[in-house]
Formats: structure tokens, sequence, C-alpha cells
């Protein structure tokens, strides 16, 4: 019996690529520990790296968040439902920005790292807040592409979601368009992650090349506030929102949503969760049917309060990496941004990197540098979106909790059970909201 002989190409095709990330990893602080002569003749596969992630920014930033807000069509001709809706996600989403953003302002996980040795840059003079306004609007959509004017990118694809959602039936041959459009640039996407591993090992190398094993520590230091911020996100702000809005009581809700956060952990995937999230919502917490067939998909798409946390903690964290000081204004630029991008943001792993470049560039800092963070970062990254992902799935299960309850759609009885024999009797319990 011949065994048939498995060629060296598809043998690495067929390593998951995070271990090809991690061993990338590893030879890279090898050489760059005992053949820190190495670096600069490898160089040229980071510089590679950096213009691929460079060429996909700003057609990842058009077309995902186009085709995310054509994605919200259905949603707005449900009335109340898709009002309310959208509104607990954009509260939740801002608010994690803000959360990421205030724990690493508070911890300071970027500060003393020199990655890459990228050196640290002063802005240019600070603009009037008039002038960022009018900044964001484009006299020229293609010259926005070009310059990879982020803020001015981000509005143009706002528009034309709104635009081809506002045009009704005339507009769907366009929202087919984005969602083709953006189907296309995912799997450039995932042809472009080929090349990590390579990127990866030139850029790590010449990092700790540079200066040690020691810039591993604000890895470590990133880990453990993304862990804090994703249960912060969880236990205040969800539970506030169960608490507040909603008026019910939160321990029901978080023994009730055990085993999605569970796969979501496991998956890093919030749409792998989706079925799970729709089984839990009506077999633990009482919701019904059509709220959770119509709320939990579209959370899917847009419900990404961990990648919102994420990316605003991960800003913050790279300005304190590259030594850039930025006048308070512009962190209120950072929180808008990222908002944005996260509700655009690809369902792929490691998405959330790709948008960093389009936040941190609409406070002027150089994709080239911020290259250097997404390189070092990624080989980490697997871990940190498991983490991350548990979060927005908690926020998709809220916001659908609250919705079911403010539209009459919950059976309370039926969610409170899951607090235990000792639940409140359902005599003592409030009516539906009318709100």
């Amino acid at each position: 019996m011949s065994s048939q002989k498995i060629s060296p190409l598809a043998r690495w095709f067929g390593i998951p690529l995070w271990k090809r990330v991690m061993s990338a990893l590893v030879l890279g602080v090898l050489a760059g520990l005992f053949l820190p002569g190495l670096a600069p003749h490898v160089a040229f596969l980071g510089e590679i790296f950096v213009r691929l992630i460079r060429m996909l920014v700003a057609p990842i930033v058009l077309v995902t968040i186009a085709a995310g807000v054509t994605a919200l069509g259905e949603p707005k001709r449900l009335g109340m439902v898709g009002g309310r809706t959208l509104l607990l996600f954009g509260s939740t989403t801002i608010l994690a920005v803000a959360l990421g953003m205030a724990i690493a302002l508070l911890l300071q996980p970027g500060t003393g790292a020199n990655l890459g040795g990228a050196i640290p840059k002063a802005l240019g003079a600070t603009k009037s807040v008039p002038e960022q306004l009018l900044g964001i609007i484009p006299l020229n959509i293609f010259e926005a592409l070009a310059k990879g004017d982020m803020l001015a990118i981000i509005f143009v694809a706002l528009m034309l979601g709104v635009g081809t959602i506002a045009a009704g039936e005339a507009g769907l041959p366009m929202a087919a368009l984005f969602q083709s459009a953006s189907a296309v640039i995912l799997r450039i996407v995932t042809i472009v992650m080929e090349v990590t591993p390579f990127g990866v090992f030139a850029l790590i190398a010449n990092s700790v090349a540079v200066n040690g094993a020691a810039v591993f520590i604000n890895v470590g230091w990133l880990a453990l506030c993304v862990v804090l911020g994703s249960a912060l996100q969880i236990v205040l702000v969800h539970g506030l929102l169960l608490r507040l809005v909603a008026r019910l009581p939160p321990l029901p809700f978080y023994r009730g949503i055990a085993d999605a956060l569970l796969v979501a952990f496991s998956t890093a995937s919030s749409s792998a969760t989706l079925p799970v999230a729709i089984r839990v919502a009506g077999e633990r917490l009482g919701v019904g049917k059509a709220i959770s067939m119509t709320v939990l998909p579209l959370g899917a798409a847009i419900g990404k309060d961990g990648t919102a946390m994420y990316v605003g903690m991960l800003s913050v964290f790279s300005l304190q990496a590259l030594g850039v000081e930025l006048p308070l204004a512009a962190y209120a630029v950072i929180l808008l941004t990222a908002t944005l991008a996260a509700f655009g943001t690809a369902p792929v792993p490691s998405a959330s990197l790709f948008m960093l470049a389009a936040v941190l560039a609409a406070v002027g800092v150089g994709v080239d540098q911020t290259a250097l963070i997404v390189g070092f970062i990624l080989p980490f990254d697997r871990l940190l979106d498991m983490t991350r992902t548990v979060a927005s799935a908690s926020a998709n299960l809220a916001v659908t909790t609250t919705v079911a309850r403010l539209e009459g759609e919950l059976d309370e009885s039926h969610y409170r059970r899951q607090a235990g024999p000792d639940a409140t009797p359902a005599a003592a319990r409030p009516a539906p909201l009318d709100v």
C-alpha cells in the first residue's frame, strides 16, 4: 500500500494560521536576540506586510461600513423595534469605546514600549473644531480615498449606505453590490493574512533586536486591560442596561447566557454564536421568537461591544507606545471614529486591527507606524479576540432582552426562574413597560 505524498506547500497551508503566526513570533524573538544582524536583511518582509495593510485600509472602511448600513434597511422598516434596537446598540458601543479608552489612559499599558524602533512624532498644528467638522466632508471622494482621509471615507460610506436604503427598491442592486464587494474585500483580506507570518517574523525580529524581549511586558499589560474591560462592559454597562432600562434583575440574565458566552469564547465569532444565542434567548431568557429572530441577527452584525472596547483601548495603547501626545479634543475624534469603525468591522479574525489604522489616521498617525502595532499585536490577538467576543455576545443578548421587555415580548416569570427558587413571585413583578 503506497502512501500519498503531501507537498510542503500543502502542509504549510494545512497548519492553522494562528499557529504559523505564533511560530513566526518565536522565530522572530530568537532571531532578534541571537542574530540581531539578520533584522536589516529581512526588513523588506515587514515592509511588504505594511504595504498590504495600507493597500486594504481605505477599501475595507468604505465597503464594509456601507455594506453594514445597507443591511439595516430591514430593521429600519420594522419601526419602533428597529429604532430601539439601533439606539441601544449605539449606546452600548459608544460606552464600550469610552471604557476601553479610560482603562488604557488609567493603566498606561503602552507607556515605555518602543515597538520596532518606531520614532515618536509630533502632530501638526491642532485644527479648530469647525475645521475638523469641515474636513469630514470631502470636496472629492476619490481624493479622500487616495489620501486615506479616514473621517471623510467614513462619512462617504455612511452617506452611500443611507442613500441606498432611502432609494428603496431602486437601491436594491446597489445594496447587493455593496454586499458583494464586501465579500470580495474579505476574501482579499484572507489572502493577505497568509503573508502575516513573514511580516510578523520581520517586525518582531527588528523590534527585539532594537529593544530586547522586554517589549512583551506591554503586551501582557494590554491583555490584562482587555480582560478587565470586557468584564466591566458585561457587568456594569450590560447590567445597568437591564436594571435601569429593562427594569429587570441582571442575575437571571447572567445565569441564562452562560452557554452562549462559552461558545463565543471558544469560537471568537459572533456569527458562530448566533444559533446558540437564539436558543438561549428563547429557552433561558423567555424572549419572544419574533424579537429574538429579528434583533439577534442584527446584533451579530453590528453589536460589537468587545471590538469597540478593544479598538478604543488599542488606539490609546498605540499612542502611548509611539510617544504621540494628543490634545483633549483629539480623544473625542477617537471616540467617534472608533464607534463608527466598530459598526463597520468585518466579521473576520483580527479585523479590528485593520480598523485601528482608520481610527489612528483620523488623528494624524501614519499607517506605517500603525502597522508596527498591528504586526506586534497580531500573534497574540487570537486570545484577545476570544475574550472580547464574550462581551459582544453579552451585548447582543442584553439588547435583545431589553427590547423584548420594552415591547412586552418577554416572559418575565420564565426569565426570573433563572434566579432560582427564591425569585420574585409573579404577583410582585412589574407589568411589561410601555415606553
